[in-house]
């Protein structure tokens, strides 16, 4: 076997990758520079998570069927749709805090449909993602004055998400109580 510096051209041509393959190689390795180059922060971190919890909120509530929204396990206890609610109400109360120029919105308690509650949800995320894009590195480390205590911004959106996956835990019960499995108990 000839080394490549003692091929004829047609030989060495049979050995290499096509222009147009090698072309398209080299620009999806430089589309995917950029990624690569952004660091994880605590910002980018939150931003993550927070859009993995709309997500995992979402199809919790797909999962329940319209009829099920008024269902409630004891008098005591608030119903499917009413926890959707409570969950969408503290995260724009926690995200408010933040004090992003962002456009806040209203949250209706007394929302009765799917429809409506799963909106309401879903814009309390929108607007988490949209304070989420006001900050910075150095913003989202930085401390406000909550009621009677101090805490970073990062803190607040934390405990947001840290509520949201104790209402989760509670609504999967009210899921199973109606022989539906969560959405992450399901078969992959």
């Amino acid at each position: 076997m000839q080394g490549l510096g003692q091929m004829s051209i047609q030989e060495t041509r049979r050995h290499h990758v096509p222009a147009g393959v090698g072309l398209a190689v080299i620009a999806i390795v430089l589309s995917a520079a950029p990624l690569a180059a952004q660091p994880t922060t605590v910002r980018t971190d939150l931003i993550q998570e927070w859009s993995q919890m709309k997500e995992t909120m979402l199809r919790l509530a797909d999962a329940m069927p319209e009829e099920k929204f008024g269902f409630r396990p004891v008098p005591a206890l608030r119903t499917f749709g009413e926890q959707l609610l409570h969950v969408a109400d503290d995260n724009v109360k926690l995200l408010k805090l933040i004090g992003a120029p962002v456009p806040t919105p209203t949250i209706d308690l007394k929302a009765a449909t799917k429809a409506s509650i799963v909106s309401a949800l879903a814009s309390s995320y929108d607007y988490g993602n949209a304070v989420l894009a006001q900050q910075t590195d150095q913003s989202i480390n930085d401390v406000v004055h909550v009621s009677n205590f101090d805490a970073t911004r990062a803190r607040l959106v934390w405990a947001a998400v840290g509520h949201a996956w104790d209402e989760y835990g509670v609504m999967t019960v009210y899921l199973r109580l109606n022989a539906i499995v969560p959405p992450a108990s399901r078969p992959k």
